[in-house]
């Protein structure tokens, strides 16, 4: 029996090369129910990021800014912060973990994630990318069976291709991480956005 992360590499690196295609450049800012956020929904400043689990860049700047920016501007209500997901290679390990974050529920679909940013380097270091993430979703509450059901379910893959080729259309992404306030991009090639230049963004947006 097929690996469920090797039954979905083909429809996920289908789904990276939709991602990839140029499109409207829209920088969309109109948060729908599929999205998933933190914050005040009804904050004057949107801050949407543009991401992917397998990026390294993304991993960074969840360890090294995400906690600052939480503390000053989510835990605040200052801002919705919304965070959508484009895959990077490997497609099928991005694919898998927004899969497994969203099974694990809303509730625990940020934690799920930094869990998988925290192991990256130990999943592309060792290649046993089904095992580190069989360990994330067993902490989350789920079996092995549960698992394997979760990032195998082609409806949810289908799911996440629709989301990122209505990205695409809405806002042309060149990098992830890529931050969108307000309908304004940050940084449009990706990259770590360092905190002053979020705090320099979100400034002038609540203006």
């Amino acid at each position: 029996m097929r690996s469920p992360l090797r039954r979905i590499l083909l429809a996920a690196t289908l789904v990276a090369s939709v991602a990839g295609l140029s499109a409207c450049n829209k920088s969309g800012s109109t948060v729908t129910a599929d999205d998933m956020s933190l914050g005040n929904p009804n904050a004057k400043v949107t801050v949407i990021e543009y991401a992917s689990a397998s990026c390294v860049h993304c991993a960074k700047w969840n360890e090294e800014v995400f906690p600052a920016f939480k503390q000053k501007y989510i835990d605040t209500g200052k801002v919705n912060y919304v965070y959508r997901e484009f895959l990077t290679a490997p497609p099928q390990v991005a694919a898998a973990s927004f899969l497994l974050a969203r099974c694990a529920g809303k509730d625990k679909y940020f934690s799920v994630l930094d869990s998988v940013y925290r192991s990256q380097e130990e999943m592309f270091t060792t290649g046993d990318y089904r095992g580190v993430l069989l360990r994330i979703a067993q902490s989350s509450g789920l079996n092995e069976q549960q698992f394997d059901a979760c990032v195998s379910d082609e409806k949810a893959l289908k799911a996440l291709n629709d989301r990122i080729e209505r990205y695409s259309k809405e806002t042309d992404i060149k990098g992830t991480p890529t931050f969108v306030i307000n309908g304004k991009k940050l940084n449009d090639e990706g990259g770590e956005a360092p905190l002053a230049q979020l705090d320099a963004a979100i400034a002038a947006a609540s203006k």
